[in-house]
């Protein structure tokens, strides 16, 4: 009995389109015989890989990371149980991680709705003169990681507002 799967039935599956499973394919993430016909046939246990994929994916991790924690897995052989735990010890700290800047997003979130003030001087969500480029790339007042606040000797509140110091509206 042949044990191999074509692209579509690992595409239904596994819910990844057929486009992205050839992409991981040229990524090396997964890899398939061809008949001689040319048409893909996968291995059973590459639904186990694309299904760390989509986890991995899902917690953060970037397909480069991906393709690196996939190579530490036997090649051509069904991963055991103790390969898996060997990698998932390393992503506690990313999930860790994670959890805390959600925490950090939504603290921010609520009290910026909360507070309906759009302070043109301390509000996250304008950032007139482009003030905040000084922090670096991405939503760095949202991700926690401003420095606006403690640079000037204020304390930053959770989701990276910073408190009006007293006299101030």
């Amino acid at each position: 009995m042949d044990r191999s799967i074509t692209i579509g039935e690992l595409a239904r599956r596994s819910g990844v389109a057929p486009s992205a499973l050839r992409y991981y394919e040229t990524l090396g993430l997964i890899e398939s015989e061809r008949t001689a016909a040319g048409h893909r046939r996968y291995p059973r246990a590459v639904l186990r890989r694309v299904a760390f994929v989509v986890f991995a994916q899902r917690i953060g991790l970037t397909l480069e990371d991906i393709a690196a924690e996939l190579a530490k897995l036997p090649r051509h052989q069904v991963p055991q149980r103790a390969d898996w735990a060997r990698l998932s010890k390393s992503w506690t700290r990313r999930i860790d991680e994670r959890i805390a800047e959600l925490e950090r997003l939504r603290a921010g979130l609520t009290e910026c709705i909360g507070c309906g003030c759009l302070s043109l001087e301390h509000c996250l969500l304008s950032n007139p003169g482009d003030r905040a480029a000084r922090w670096g790339a991405g939503p760095r007042a949202w991700a926690g990681r401003s420095s606006g606040g403690a640079a000037r000797g204020r304390a930053a509140r959770p989701g990276g507002r910073r408190r009006r110091p007293a006299g101030q509206a």
